[in-house]
């Protein structure tokens, strides 16, 4: 009963930013952690960023100092926001996030993913 709805995508120019959002809803005790992963045309589906319960970040080497992931009060949608796009950066991204429900199980759900697309 829960799912991640992400919005965000899109297509901007080299140099430019997006944000992106993921938002979870359901049966929802707590997040334990939620994170992006992307996803570029034959290419391996990679870490981008996750961020704990406890406010802990971990960014893939690529994107560090140009990716910031955050979440809001209430715990149940995360951020990422991009700058300094590369059009390296071209793939779809997926939200993904560890949730315990109220019958205290935790579950790995991920989103169906959101096209970001960086021009030259």
């Amino acid at each position: 009963q829960v799912q991640l709805v992400e919005s965000g995508g899109g297509l901007v120019q080299a140099g430019g930013s997006l944000r992106l959002s993921c938002a979870a809803s359901g049966s929802i005790r707590s997040i334990n952690v939620m994170g992006w992963y992307r996803q570029a045309p034959g290419k391996q589906r990679e870490l981008v960023a996750t961020i704990t319960s406890g406010g802990s970040t971990n960014y893939a080497d690529s994107v560090k100092g140009r990716f910031t992931i955050s979440r809001d009060n209430a715990k149940n949608t995360v951020y990422l926001q991009m700058n300094s796009l590369k059009p390296e950066d071209t793939a779809v991204y997926y939200c993904n996030a560890y949730i315990t429900n109220w019958a205290f199980s935790v579950y790995d759900y991920w989103g169906q993913g959101t096209q970001v697309t960086v021009s030259s």
